[in-house]
């Protein structure tokens, strides 16, 4: 099947614990036969920057949580794109966010909340992860399982501080992500085909 949806993963990272989350929700995503990835570091706002995520179908949000917030070069990122707010131009791509924390908790909710408005704002459609919980969520869950974070409006990872991008986040957290790559992918992928049915039909 030819290439015919392109996601772009818009990220920061400040260790390489959230670049390597990136690369596992990339991995997902151009998984999907028809969809092709590409990994954007936001902390680099230039015109390649740009000019790949006005390309893409689908722009996938990721930042640590610092302090309970997105990290202040996502943020930077977030108010530089005022110029395409002003004139909608991501309107109608697909969105979808994760991010990483020390903290178990570490209020990344928070985080991916901030996530969803700043898509909303752009006029996207946000993608839920689309997992049940798992983990403690009940006695027979396992620190195997997908989603073992619960959460449920994005991909969610823990890395102990104490450990390098090389040894966290864990599986599990990793292949939650590729898991959020796949579901935007196909998505996307639904749309086009949808969109272009619609075109021939008219």
């Amino acid at each position: 099947m030819p290439e015919n949806v392109k996601i772009a993963v818009a990220f920061h990272s400040g260790y390489g614990h959230t670049a390597r989350q990136a690369r596992a929700v990339a991995a997902g995503a151009g998984s999907v036969p028809g969809a092709r990835a590409e990994l954007c570091d936001v902390a680099a706002a230039d015109d390649q920057l740009w000019d790949t995520l006005a390309s893409a179908d689908a722009i996938i949000f990721g930042t640590p949580t610092y302090m309970g917030s997105q990290s202040a070069v996502f943020q930077a990122f977030a108010e530089a794109s005022a110029p395409v707010w002003m004139e909608q131009r991501w309107s109608g791509k697909l969105a979808a966010g994760f991010t990483n924390s020390a903290g178990v908790n570490g209020d990344k909710l928070n985080v991916l909340v901030s996530l969803a408005l700043f898509a909303a704002q752009h006029g996207m459609n946000w993608i839920s992860l689309g997992l049940p919980p798992g983990g403690e969520y009940s006695t027979s869950g396992t620190p195997e399982d997908l989603n073992r974070l619960g959460g449920f409006l994005g991909a969610m990872a823990q890395s102990p501080s104490d450990l390098g991008p090389n040894d966290a986040p864990s599986g599990a957290d990793l292949r939650t992500a590729e898991h959020l790559g796949r579901r935007v992918a196909t998505t996307a992928l639904e749309q086009v085909s949808g969109r272009t049915a619609l075109t021939h039909a008219l």
